[in-house]
Formats: structure tokens, sequence, C-alpha cells
């Protein structure tokens, strides 16, 4: 177990692409964080040059300690799971597991017994044991994730780092495998990084998550933090299922009163979010709100606005009901406005809304975020205690 160090790393390839930007992270001794952003962002690049199998072109990175810039990734003391398994077909179970630990024996100072305790103990952890005389072949995929999981264990190693490791299994087998990564890592404590392209995994298997695009770190926080206070559009789009509404506008009014002019609706803003936008009056911005501040029910769009708000003074829009996506419990609400042509609430499955309908539709401002224009512009209503880490 150890903490990992990455100072203003990058990774430049031939032709001048920077795959990786200026990239500084401090992973703390027995943490897990998720690396999370969409293809091409950078984040199995940061791992791999964890790992040892990409050379840092600048800045440094640090295990227990210890520069590792210039370190063999057998020296490492670090173990890698991959997105494809990477098991010898021609070996068991058992034999899978214990390679790298029977390579290195005499290095590693361990006798046979050493090796078959490591692994037996290993596969029990992960329900594996009655399998070790198995081919890879003759497993599931689920099964073969945690036998390559097992062969990680076995090497006790100062740090775990994941590469998509659920990428290859059925989303049924994907949840289970989460639930099952998570009780390992509580269980051993070890440092791990773990990148996925999946933020809902990342929601749900981080202790910190770090949301990185075009190379560079975009927000880093735990999950609550991030979903509650993105630093910019891109993190609000891509972090939330479904993902924010944008609706585009102007901010107007007198004195302590501002609205959100809509284009067809000019919606009253209260509380903290009155407070930012009153230094943005006459200024185009964006209005995010997430699907579940969206809501039939005048009493919820009172919580975030005040009670003592009448319901004809709270922020609503008119809007016409496109589709309905049942959930089972829930359900997604396809909507549009005179101006805007899809936003979508979810809503509890018993609201009574039918497609083609005409509604309207209650916004709760605890839920909403003024960004300024472009795919990444910044929140500009983050409260000012929230420390959220911007782009490094």
């Amino acid at each position: 177990m150890a903490r990992v160090t990455l100072r203003d790393v990058c990774k430049i390839y031939p032709g001048g692409v920077k795959a990786v930007d200026r990239v500084s992270l401090d992973i703390a001794d027995e943490q897990f964080v998720v690396l999370v952003g969409p293809s091409g962002c950078g984040k199995s690049t940061t791992l791999r040059m964890v790992a040892g199998l990409e050379e840092v072109s600048s800045g440094t990175i640090e295990i227990g300690g210890r520069v590792v810039n210039d370190v063999a990734p057998k020296d490492r003391d670090i173990a890698m799971v991959f997105q494809n398994y990477a098991l010898y077909p021609h070996m068991s179970v058992y034999k899978n597991m214990a390679f790298g630990l029977t390579l290195r024996r005499r290095e590693l100072g361990l006798s046979k017994s050493d090796i078959d305790r490591k692994v037996r103990e290993a596969a029990r952890i992960l329900g594996i044991d009655g399998l070790l005389d198995r081919k890879p072949k003759a497993l599931s995929g689920g099964q073969r994730q945690r036998v390559a999981v097992g062969r990680a264990i076995v090497r006790d190693p100062k740090a775990f780092l994941f590469d998509e490791p659920l990428s290859n299994v059925d989303a049924k087998m994907r949840v289970e495998m989460r639930s099952e990564i998570k009780k390992l890592h509580r269980r051993l404590r070890t440092t791990t990084i773990y990148v996925t392209h999946d933020q809902e995994e990342a929601m749900t298997l981080g202790d910190v998550i770090v949301i990185m695009k075009d190379g560079r770190v975009q927000q880093l926080g735990s999950p609550l933090e991030i979903f509650q206070h993105p630093v910019n559009r891109f993190v609000g789009d891509f972090i939330g299922t479904p993902p924010m509404n944008f609706l585009a506008g102007r901010i107007e009014g007198d004195g302590d009163s501002v609205v959100f002019n809509e284009g067809g609706a000019r919606l009253p803003f209260y509380g903290h979010l009155a407070e930012a936008a009153r230094a943005y009056r006459g200024i185009e911005l964006v209005l995010g709100v997430r699907p579940e501040g969206l809501s039939l029910d005048a009493e919820r769009a009172r919580l975030g606005a005040g009670a003592d708000v009448p319901r004809e003074a709270l922020p609503a829009l008119d809007v016409r009901v496109t589709l309905v996506e049942p959930l089972g419990k829930e359900k997604d609400v396809h909507m549009a406005t005179t101006v805007h042509d899809r936003i979508v609430g979810r809503m509890e499955s018993h609201v009574s809304v039918r497609e083609g309908e005409m509604q309207r539709v209650f916004v709760d401002l605890r839920a909403a975020h003024l960004f300024e224009p472009g795919a990444m512009g910044r929140n500009v209503s983050l409260p000012m205690t929230q420390e959220a880490v911007r782009a490094n």
C-alpha cells in the first residue's frame, strides 16, 4: 500500500499529439480513485504511465515516495488488471494466478507452499476456489475477470491499477462485479486507480473521481461533490443519467429581482442562484437543470425557491410532452418548449403525463446551475465556499 503522486505529467506522441497535459494528482494510501471521461481523454494513457507501460514525456510519478519514471514496470510493485483479462489459455486458473509469483519466486524469497497459500487465499476471497483446475475457455466472462483480479491480489502490491476491467461483461455481471471490486477494496485497503468511461461505474466505486477531457483534469472530488457542484458545463453534462438539461437564455431584472429569459418563458431566480445571476444582468448564459429538478409538483420547486414564494411566482416552463419512457419506479419524460426542443425530466411512475399533452413544469433551483456559453462554459453559480478543483 502506498501514496501515488503525479506532478505535471505529460505524454506527447510523435507529431506533437499531446495525450496527457500537465496532470497532477495526489492519491492517498488506501484510496480508491477513478479516472473517468470520454474516449481519447487520456485516462488510460495516464494509468499506463503509472504502470510503466508508457514513458513519461515530462513531469514525475512517485509510488510510495519513490520517483519511478525510469523504473521498469516489474519493479514498481504494482499490479494491473486489463480490459481483455490477458489470461494464458493453455494454463489452468491456478497456474494463471500463480504464474507471476512462480516467475519471480527466488527474487521474492517465496517457497512453493507460500505461493500455494497465496493463490488459494485469493481464490477463496473471490469465490473461485472451485475453479482452480479449469482452463480460461471453460469460464464465463465474470469468472475470467475474477481470475485476472486474483492474479493481481496474490502479488500483494502497493497499488492496484484497473484499466476498464468490466467493459467485456454484460450489464448484469457488470453490476455484480462492481460490488465485488468495492467489497474487495474495503477488505484489502490497497491503493487503487481505476479507469472507466462509464460515469455510473465511477460514481458507485470511487472515493474520489477524476474527470478528464482532452488530456486534462477538469475536476476531482467525491462523487456527491462533483454531481452537486460541476465546475463547468462538460462535467455537468458528463456526470448524471439522463444528462443535465441546458437552456440558453439571458439574465434580466432590476434591483434584487432577477429572472432568466429562456426565450419563451421568464424564470425567476431565488437564493444562491439569484445572488450569482445579479452580476450577469444583460448577459447570455446557459441554465443547467438536472432531470430530477423538473417536476409537476410545485411544492418541490418551492423548497428550492423559498416557503413564502407563491405558486404563480415559482420558476416554471410551459412544455409539450414528446415522449414518455417508463423505467419501473420512475419514468423519463421528454419535453419541448417553444424555444428548446429537448429537455428531460425524471419523474415518479405514478405521475400522470401523456405524450402530446401540454404541461406546466416547475424548476427546482436546488438542481440548477448557471454556465457561461460554450461546451466548456464555467459554472458561475458555484457557492463561494465550494472549493472544487478545476483544471490543473
